[in-house]
């Protein structure tokens, strides 16, 4: 009786040191894996690199279209510029200029 007694001893020890251990490893699994883990904040600190690298590039592009459209408002009409568009827009070419035909 006294071995029954020893052996539910351990393992009713063994059992509550195996509970508190997933218990423990359940936690650090969700403190870094979890939503609100390292991982996911590691993952919004790239996110937020990429994006402020997107943005600036946006801000780049938008200051150099800018930079086009004031040069064809009325105040500042560049003729070089005011020539450019409007032969794109109507495909047309001045008898003198040079054209070069690719292939496709």
């Amino acid at each position: 009786m006294v071995t029954r007694t020893r052996l539910r001893a351990v393992l009713t020890a063994l059992g509550l040191y195996t509970v508190a251990a997933l218990i423990i490893g359940y936690f650090g699994l969700s403190a870094y894996t979890g939503a609100h883990g390292l991982k996911a904040k590691q993952d919004l600190a790239q996110q937020q690199i990429t994006l402020t690298q997107e943005r600036d590039r946006l801000v780049a592009e938008r200051s150099a279209w800018e930079q086009k459209v004031s040069l064809l408002r009325a105040d500042n009409l560049d003729p070089d510029m005011l020539d450019e568009r409007a032969r794109a827009m109507l495909n047309y070419l001045h008898p003198r200029d040079l054209t070069l035909t690719l292939k496709k």
